[in-house]
């Protein structure tokens, strides 16, 4: 799912191309898309893109007469800029925005459709989408922690609930956590003051770097095959990859569709977290340490 960076990487590619521009139509070929009947999708069409902005992880499109779209990517929505008037993906194609020099169309990467957009009249209806968070690019320490504080939930969790920081998920939580040198699974309650200030500053530089980096490979093009994941991601899909920290092996975390990355060494002092599958299986041989999986890797008779 794109998160805060891949969202400012889409609004950096749209602005030159539909901010001041009006939009002819609006084309939606996939009625589980649009979640919204009042105000009719007839209203936008006409309508001049005044701005764009981020809500959370969210793309919103202000127009006209206070009227907001406001487009949720989930896990592999992605944006496309085409020639005006292009077709929509029979398979899968969401919808279509059409201006006088291109189509910016909303594809899937995936048969499930969780993509969702909504129409909305006004800012108060617009406030409606936004799940609450703080901004982690613009809070002092004292919001943060207050934040961060505010459920005793694992640090893994804390990050990616978008109630209490906007934009963060499963990709760059595991990015900011390595950074910060901190645990997953380490509880929110006992985190010190100096390590809420560790995790607040990591995940500024963290989100900061990576924003301007993608926007930096992409340049003036509009980019394809955005995900929340890039081969030079230090944590997040690098299971059993070195890390760039210490050379230890990447170790993960898996629950239903989702796993956590993280470096034993670096986060959790040495420590292996029990993984749902493969501790369930293992029971009793799941090695605790990483000495104990080193040395289940060591052929019989090696040193």
């Amino acid at each position: 799912m794109p998160e805060l960076p891949e969202v400012k990487l889409y609004l950096h590619a749209l602005r030159p191309r539909v901010v001041g521009e009006t939009i002819e139509r609006l084309r939606i070929r996939s009625p589980s898309l649009l979640k919204t009947w009042d105000p009719p999708v007839s209203e936008v069409h006409g309508k001049v893109v005044r701005g764009l902005s981020r809500l959370g992880k969210r793309v919103v499109f202000g127009l006209d007469d206070d009227l907001f779209a406001v487009v949720h990517l989930m896990i592999s929505r992605r944006f496309q800029w085409r020639d005006a008037g292009a077709a929509i993906p029979r398979k899968r194609g969401h919808a279509a925005f059409d201006f006088a020099h291109g189509s910016l169309l909303l594809t899937e990467a995936s048969s499930h459709k969780r993509a969702s957009l909504h129409l909305v009249r006004g800012r108060e209806a617009l406030r409606d989408h936004d799940p609450g968070g703080i901004e982690p690019l613009e809070a002092g320490p004292d919001e943060f922690a207050a934040a961060i504080r505010r459920e005793n939930r694992t640090l893994k969790r804390a990050l990616a609930d978008a109630r209490i920081l906007s934009g963060i998920g499963n990709a760059h939580s595991d990015e900011i956590l390595l950074r910060a040198r901190l645990s997953p699974v380490q509880l929110t309650s006992r985190l010190t003051d100096e390590e809420v200030e560790r995790l607040r500053s990591a995940a500024r530089a963290s989100l900061t770097e990576w924003s301007e980096r993608l926007i930096e490979e992409a340049g003036e093009d509009f980019p394809t095959k955005v995900t929340a994941f890039h081969p030079a991601m230090s944590a997040h899909g690098k299971y059993g990859e070195p890390c760039d920290q210490c050379g230890t092996a990447i170790q993960r975390i898996v629950y239903a569709t989702r796993e956590t990355n993280y470096c034993p060494t670096c986060q959790t002092g040495g420590k292996l977290l029990a993984d749902r599958a493969l501790s369930r299986l293992l029971r009793r041989d799941w090695p605790r340490r990483l000495e104990d999986l080193e040395s289940r890797r060591r052929p019989p008779g090696g040193g």
